[in-house]
């Protein structure tokens, strides 16, 4: 009698399904993975997709750019990776950031880590996500392709910021919903805060934010910047902007009076190079087609 084959160990389907999955290219000839929302936006902007990173249908539904390729495994939760799935990638390299220094004991277990540190406490963002996107390049064998993006994002601020040389220094402040009552706002130390500068723009909100998107505060703060544009980022809770239609104090708000709500796709807050050319092109754009609307 011909015996039932065993069902599959949890181990032995996950080996089955990292064979089955086809791989990226490799650059410098090592397979790459990454635990990192800003490499993973880096290394696909060079063209050097890794072979796994994490929450991939998170990534495409907030970054939205850099397109991830088919190819690439998910590895689940940034938190909590699946280090099994990791481990049956073959990584032999992973990138890491200070954002994930718990995880670097296991991380190296499975192959060496480099890991770099962007988002900090005291410091602005913007050169060392530029020397991370060269550091990439250097240990990959692509410095010349690196050295073009990072050019390449120059001339486009450049360019940017001469189209809206006629709006003069307009001030923003780039705020995320947290509900219909409270908003976070994107300080001078963020990387929204470094693009504005980049583009010739003012940061309405000037009191610290420590890198990242302040706690939430309540949206009566927004009294305090009449003449700002509000850059609005998602995401949105659902239920947010219909309350706010029908508030008469949000509605009683000059920036909304004078049709300064700019309402932006959606951009990784804690990104690389990419995510800040995209939030300079989808600002740029917004700011431009209200003034036009203006009239």
């Amino acid at each position: 009698m011909i015996g039932t084959p065993p069902f599959p160990t949890r181990r032995g389907a996950l080996a089955l399904l990292a064979a089955s999955l086809p791989l990226p290219a490799e650059a410098a000839g090592l397979r790459v993975a990454t635990v990192d929302w800003s490499v993973l936006e880096t290394l696909l902007a060079l063209g050097v997709p890794p072979i796994a990173a994490p929450e991939l249908r998170q990534f495409r539904e907030v970054a939205i750019e850099p397109a991830v390729p088919t190819s690439v495994t998910d590895l689940g939760l940034r938190g909590t990776i699946n280090f099994e799935l990791l481990l049956l990638s073959r990584p032999e390299l992973i990138f890491s950031s200070s954002f994930y220094v718990g995880s670097e004991p296991r991380l190296r277990r499975i192959a060496p880590v480099e890991s770099f540190s962007i988002y900090a406490p005291g410091r602005l963002p913007y050169e060392p996500v530029v020397a991370m996107t060269r550091s990439i390049g250097e240990r990959l064998g692509i410095a010349v392709t690196a050295e073009r993006y990072i050019a390449d994002t120059e001339t486009e601020f450049a360019s940017l910021r001469e189209r809206l040389k006629p709006l003069g220094a307009r001030p923003v402040i780039p705020v995320n919903l947290g509900d219909a009552r409270h908003f976070r706002v994107f300080g001078d130390d963020s990387m929204f805060g470094e693009v504005l500068r980049r583009l010739g723009l003012a940061n309405a909100w000037t009191e610290r934010t420590d890198y990242s998107a302040m706690a939430p505060i309540g949206l009566e703060a927004l009294v305090r910047v009449p003449d700002a544009f509000i850059a609005l980022i998602p995401p949105v809770p659902p239920d947010a902007m219909p309350t706010l239609a029908g508030s008469a104090f949000w509605n009683a708000l000059p920036n909304l009076r004078k049709g300064r709500l700019l309402q932006l796709g959606s951009i990784n807050p804690y990104g690389g190079l990419p995510a800040a050319r995209r939030f300079a092109r989808l600002l740029t754009d917004a700011l431009l087609a209200a003034e036009t609307a203006r009239g």
